[in-house]
């Protein structure tokens, strides 16, 4: 993503958080209560989850090798089997920000999910402030199409000038219907026309999910219920297409697993997490589809950089 920040004839610079800042919330799937703090990080370090409850410790970072596919969310799992949950809104809100570096300590295995959307993680951000770091940011440049798909929906990666990300949704004869929505993901436009869509799920689905283990935690306090063709939630919608608009913001936080933020277009089609998962992994298996990138402030364009194909994520 190109920083809004950023002044011309520069390259942008990695960014961290100014100061630590702490929230408790309520876990969506498992409903327990999750204190949560974001700590600056040093450059180059990364999106780092760090759970204190865990025993001996437990530390992973934010990269698609780390993750895991499990139902309704974003799983990572360190080396120990410890896991950490939900974390996609977070990631969201980290990516949109333009957050490179950041530690994020939690007393339990899932992210809080605050009003199911990335608006309160953005406060967060706001709140601790945003510093420059000395080292240049790097972004992955997508050099060639790929594309994972199963019956019925796809995801895809393909090359761009900057970072964009469309996507198609169709709920049938739900209230919902069919929607479709397109945006450039920077800064200002995430915060305007993305960090605000909440998460959604009908009433039909509500025990067979909790029967599962899942939405144990979820109300018309952090998402949307729709129960055919009525939303469920007195103050309704937040923007009128908020469905599709959440399933952006849930792919620029899956995407942020690539290490760093994306050059390219990234589309999908009723797309999911672990089809957004597959789609990282297609594409890092595949050494030519992509590179290491500096971002170049003046014009918006991506300088090339030698990238390091050892590593499939961040050097």
């Amino acid at each position: 993503m190109v920083s809004d920040r950023a002044s011309a004839g520069t390259l942008v610079r990695q960014q961290t958080l100014k100061n630590s800042i702490h929230c408790s919330g309520v876990a969506l799937h498992s409903g327990a209560k999750v204190n949560m703090t974001l700590h600056p990080a040093e450059a180059n370090t990364g999106i780092v989850f760090r759970r204190t409850d865990a025993d001996g410790g437990s530390e992973v970072q934010a990269l698609w090798s780390n993750a895991v596919e499990t139902p309704l969310c974003t799983t990572l799992v360190d080396v120990r089997g410890n896991q950490i949950a939900t974390i996609e809104h977070l990631m969201s809100a980290l990516s949109g920000c333009g957050i490179d570096n950041a530690v994020i300590e939690l007393n339990g295995p899932e992210v809080p999910i605050m009003d199911g959307s990335a608006a309160p993680f953005v406060f967060l951000i706001e709140c601790a402030g945003v510093t420059l770091q000395d080292s240049p940011r790097r972004a992955i440049r997508i050099l060639s199409e790929t594309t994972v798909s199963e019956p019925h929906r796809s995801a895809t990666l393909s090359p761009g000038a900057g970072y964009t990300v469309g996507f198609d949704i169709d709920f049938g004869d739900t209230l919902i219907g069919q929607q479709e929505w397109f945006t450039e993901v920077t800064e200002s436009a995430f915060k305007r026309d993305v960090a605000r869509a909440r998460t959604f799920g009908f009433v039909q689905d509500i025990e067979r999910m909790r029967a599962m283990g899942l939405a144990r935690g979820g109300s018309l306090d952090n998402a949307i219920v729709v129960n055919g063709q009525e939303i469920m939630n007195e103050e309704g919608l937040r923007y009128g297409n908020e469905f599709v608009r959440h399933k952006v913001l849930d792919s620029i936080g899956d995407l942020y697993l690539a290490g760093g933020p994306i050059i390219g277009h990234f589309q999908g089609d009723k797309a999911g997490h672990a089809l957004t998962l597959r789609l990282l992994n297609t594409l890092f298996a595949d050494t030519e589809a992509w590179e290491w990138a500096e971002i170049a402030v003046s014009s918006g364009q991506a300088a090339s950089v030698q990238p390091d194909r050892a590593v499939a994520a961040r050097a």
